[in-house]
């Protein structure tokens, strides 16, 4: 290639020197006048119709100096001379024409109107202020083979146009060398609904760049006069979207807009501007209370606070969204008779949508109450403030009995480690047993670890929905509906053992009714009755409960002997009166939330708020101290450690008896009981299967209270 140049330039010198000279010579011959005409296209294409013409750079931009031939074929362009564009060269003395812009085209001459549009626009603005970066005539519609945009193969054709703005508005020098405001902008528009639409659908009624951001007149979105500024997007929608467009502007929000506030949402505010998604897909129900949320940021945090605000930040698409209540585009004030949450039948109507038994109390639940709000919502407040110092009261009253039993412990533990070691081998190996619990109370107490911990498993990533642990939970289970169907069961089986428990005790009561007759008078009196429910044997609280307590305390702060139980000690009948006290709470609460259409037959709809918050806060009252203080006083004590097996073997080994239980070892001894007490069961046959059950249970238990604790940090910091 270097030799066919050389050997081109010499034949050039050797051709055209003699006639440089004859034309000085010659002033008024012909050779020279046709030499001054304007070069027709043969003699462009002399030299750049050779593929051999390599390109150059001239003021940093690199010029493709060679054409083919057929550039021209077809184009809207065919029949026009080099020079109709090309202005740099006026003759071809002026070779190597290039002293000026070689890029300066002659577009405007035949393009007048659209030429003074581009100026106008964004694109013009730039190379008028000498940015040659910014798209030109030729970047959009081509060189020399622009073809008329209705041709499928021209740049500008609606199919392809997103291609032809990708160029710039993808990557490459733009983005490196200039701020553009929304770099993924072509990305997402050919994942959009439109693209989709235009791009595989093939629907050219769809919209592509053009239709939203104009053609020529391009301008930045602050310019008032630019198609996507904020006033002007409802119209450049509702180009394609008329219904939509005059629905919206009869709403709160586009009267908003349409007077001159700034705070009115636009088409974009919701739908956004590239990435639009249709709004039955998932996604956008799931992204909606976000986009809502950056107006109504109150609303939003009260919204979080009920089930569906809460389904639908931990990825549940099924339930209500914002605009299954407000409506869509036709959003109007609540004391307008048309909107969709004006108090009555409308808003009735709309709670019907999903709830099809709803009634006119079911409607009048407070979807954005504030439960902090003492003057608007009383009932609500003051049940939150209860919840919380029972809450509160309950963890500090038991954090501080637990440090206290956990202290002296230790402190006796060091102090004689031998002897504290002896005594709890000696309580582990002892095979010398007596029945504590009968086959029905273990069954039962089996039942009650299982549901508990299937109700905090599937309950407690709903409370705590704003945390990583808890999403990945509800994606284990299989997701909120299978972990919705999981929380029932657990519930109707605290139904079950709770019934049992009570038709257990009614049919001891019945077997045992002899009990009940005074000995002196011979017959039933409410005195042997009380005697017979605060006796020993019973898990009802009773003045010797008191004086354990205060003996137990004493001890704590080494003032007094470890005192001796008997069957039952005063934090175990603690433990048993709260299952009552939570069964009866947590499931009336509960059922209100599950079957909250019945229940509002008979109640207000704000039945449902409170309902809300006794069971979120009664169920974390539960989780919390079952998992940290029920676990201290029967497996984190040092003389428990790491696990007590009676709940599941139902034995108590005698030296157990005589270190921690004297009172009921005594009173079985003084009525001659021991030997009818004896253990007489199979749990060595089947320990290898309820141990490991029960550790794993435990463990369960464990982790999720660390993963509570650490949510409840995690919201007191964040605020």
């Amino acid at each position: 290639m270097p030799q066919r140049r050389t050997i081109i330039s010499l034949l050039v010198v050797v051709l055209f020197l003699p006639l440089h000279f004859s034309m000085d010579a010659l002033k008024e011959g012909p050779v020279r006048e046709a030499l001054a005409q304007t070069p027709d296209n043969e003699t462009c294409l002399a030299c750049h119709g050779e593929p051999w013409l390599e390109p150059v750079t001239k003021r940093g931009q690199t010029l493709r100096l060679y054409v083919p031939k057929e550039a021209l074929e077809g184009s809207v362009h065919e029949g026009f001379s080099c020079t109709n564009c090309h202005s740099g060269a006026k003759s071809f003395e002026e070779v190597p024409h290039n002293e000026g812009n070689p890029l300066t085209l002659r577009c405007a001459e035949c393009h007048k109107e659209i030429a003074e549009e581009y100026l106008g626009s964004v694109h013009g603005r730039n190379q008028r202020e000498g940015d040659r970066e910014a798209a030109f005539c030729s970047d959009c519609h081509g060189g020399h083979n622009i073809l008329p945009p209705s041709n499928r193969d021209s740049k500008v054709n609606k199919f392809n146009l997103s291609s032809t703005c990708a160029h710039c508005h993808k990557g490459g020098v733009m983005l490196q060398t200039h701020h553009v405001g929304k770099p993924e902008a072509v990305e997402h528009y050919v994942d959009s609904i439109h693209g989709r639409a235009l791009l595989i659908d093939g629907l050219v009624v769809a919209p592509s760049c053009n239709n939203c951001h104009g053609v020529h007149n391009i301008l930045s979105s602050e310019n008032k006069n630019s198609k996507i500024n904020k006033d002007n997007v409802p119209k450049t929608c509702g180009q394609c979207h008329v219904l939509v467009e005059e629905i919206y502007n009869q709403s709160v929000h586009g009267q908003l807009l349409l007077a001159g506030d700034e705070r009115g949402p636009t088409c974009i505010t919701c739908h956004t501007s590239h990435d639009i998604t249709s709004p039955k897909d998932p996604s956008f129900r799931l992204s909606i209370d976000h986009k809502c949320g950056q107006c109504h940021e109150d609303r939003l945090e009260r919204y979080r606070e009920t089930f569906h605000g809460k389904a639908i930040a931990l990825g549940r698409s099924g339930v209500a969204a914002c605009y299954d209540c407000h409506g869509h585009h036709d959003i109007l004030p609540a004391s307008d008779p048309y909107s969709r949450i004006n108090a009555g039948q409308r808003r009735l109507e709309t709670c019907q949508q999903c709830h099809r038994d709803a009634n006119s109390n079911f409607a009048n639940y407070i979807v954005h109450a504030d439960h902090t709000d003492k003057e608007n919502y009383p009932q609500l407040y003051w049940v939150f403030v209860f919840m919380t110092f029972l809450l509160l009261g309950t963890f500090a009253f038991f954090a501080f009995h637990s440090i206290l039993w956990l202290v002296r412990s230790a402190v006796l533990y060091i102090r004689d480690t031998k002897t504290f070691r002896e005594q709890k081998v000696e309580t582990r190996t002892d095979e010398e047993a007596y029945v504590r619990f009968r086959p029905l109370d273990r069954f039962l107490h089996g039942l009650v670890i299982f549901s508990f911990l299937l109700l905090v498993l599937t309950g407690m990533p709903l409370k705590f929905y704003y945390t990583e642990w808890a999403q990945w939970l509800l994606d284990v289970m299989g997701g909120q509906v299978v972990a919705a169907i999981l929380h029932r069961a657990g519930a109707i089986i605290t139904i079950f053992y709770f019934t049992v428990h009570i038709l257990s005790v009614l049919h001891s009561i019945w077997t045992d009714r002899a009990m009940f007759i005074d000995p002196e008078k011979g017959r039933v009196t409410f005195r042997q009755i009380g005697n017979v429910i605060h006796g020993p044997d019973s898990p009802m609280p009773n003045l010797q409960d008191v004086r354990d307590f205060i003996a137990h305390q004493k001890w704590f702060f080494g003032k007094g002997e470890k005192p001796q139980f008997d069957r039952w000690t005063y934090w175990e009948k603690f433990d048993y009166l709260a299952v009552f006290w939570g069964v009866a709470i947590i499931g009336a609460s509960g059922l209100v939330m599950w079957f909250p259409e019945f229940f509002t037959r008979f109640f207000p709809g704000w039945i449902i708020n409170i309902a809300l918050i006794i069971h979120s806060d009664e169920a974390l009252l539960a989780a919390g101290f079952i998992f940290t203080f029920h676990f201290f006083n029967v497996h984190f004590r040092i003389e428990k450690f790491p696990m007590d097996h009676v709940v599941f073997s139902g034995r108590i080994s005698k030296a157990e008896l005589l270190h921690e239980r004297k009172r009921l070892f005594e009173r079985w001894q003084k009525e001659g009981r021991l030997e009818e007490n004896k253990v007489k069961d199979e749990w060595p046959s089947w320990r290898w299967i309820a141990l490991p059950a029960g550790f794993i249970a435990f463990l369960i238990g464990l982790g999720m209270v660390i993963l509570i604790y650490m949510a409840m940090y995690t919201r007191l910091v964040q605020g």
